[in-house]
Parts: C-alpha cells; structure tokens; sequence
C-alpha cells in the first residue's frame, strides 16, 4: 500500500510544481539578471545569434529579446517539454504499478491525462497577472508528452521480443 502511494504521489508532486511555476507572474520567473551578472554571455551570443524563432506571432532572436532573453527563452521552453515528459514518464509508472491496467490502456491513459493537464496549465495562466496562455505551449507539452511515450512504448515492445 505504501508503494502505490508513493507511485501516485510522483505525478502528484510533479503537476504541483507545474501549478506552482504557472501560478508566479513572469517577474518572479524572470532569470536574465541572473544570466547577466554569472553567464558570460558574450560566448554564448555566436550559438544563439542565428536562432530567428516566431512565437506568438512574434519573432525571437538576439536583435529583439537579446542574447540573454533568448537563452532564457530556449530554457523556458526546454522546460515546458521536459516536466511534461517527466509527468507523462511518472504518470505511466503510477497506473502501470497501481492500476496494472494493459500496458496500452495505460499509455493512453498517462497521455490524456498529460495532455489534459497541460491545456488545464495554461488555462490557469489565464488567471496569473502578466502571463499569456497560449495554445502553442500545450502542443509543446504534448511533443514532451508523446516523446516519453513513444521511448516509453518502444523499451516495452523491446524487451517483450526478448
């Protein structure tokens, strides 16, 4: 009993952290003064320079972020995949040990409720002052969502051919 609590508390914690993040006005998340006073930005400027990213109808690159507000944004954006994969890889664990549902039925599961929880994600930002929800960043959480279920799905079918 102990280990499915443990198991389910996994992406219990991670959607908290996730809330927490989206419940924090962007000037609070803000890390470029940081980037500013301890990274040498000066080296990392010729590796971001050619980015030219659109993002909400917006472009992003050295000339009209910065090379700090570019970094930041790679890092922003790095993460919204990576917690999203994390929550779908927690959330395959969870129902898989507690549920034992079919290993498919799980998958599906982990992804709708992955998926799900990222639209409630950026819904929630509707309600944070000076945070934008936008529809791109659940297609962003997703790709983080199915990565970890395809790499998920592909060591299953795996080591079942053993």
């Amino acid at each position: 009993m102990v280990k499915k609590i443990l198991y389910l508390s996994l992406p219990i914690l991670i959607m908290l952290v996730i809330f927490s993040f989206s419940h924090q006005p962007y000037q609070e998340q803000d890390i470029k003064p940081s980037m500013n006073e301890y990274l040498p930005l000066e080296y990392i400027e010729p590796l971001v320079e050619p980015i030219d990213i659109t993002y909400m109808n917006k472009p992003v690159n050295v000339e009209t972020h910065g090379v700090d507000g570019v970094v930041e944004f790679l890092i922003r954006k790095t993460a919204h995949f990576g917690i999203f994969f994390a929550l779908m890889a927690a959330t395959v664990l969870a129902l898989h040990k507690v549920f034992e549902f079919k290993f498919s039925k799980v998958l599906l599961l982990s992804l709708v409720i992955t998926v799900g929880y990222a639209a409630l994600d950026e819904f929630h930002q509707s309600f944070t002052p000076n945070r934008t929800p936008y529809v791109g960043d659940v297609v962003l959480d997703s790709m983080g969502a199915v990565t970890a279920g395809f790499m998920i799905y592909t060591v299953f079918f795996w080591k079942r051919r053993k």
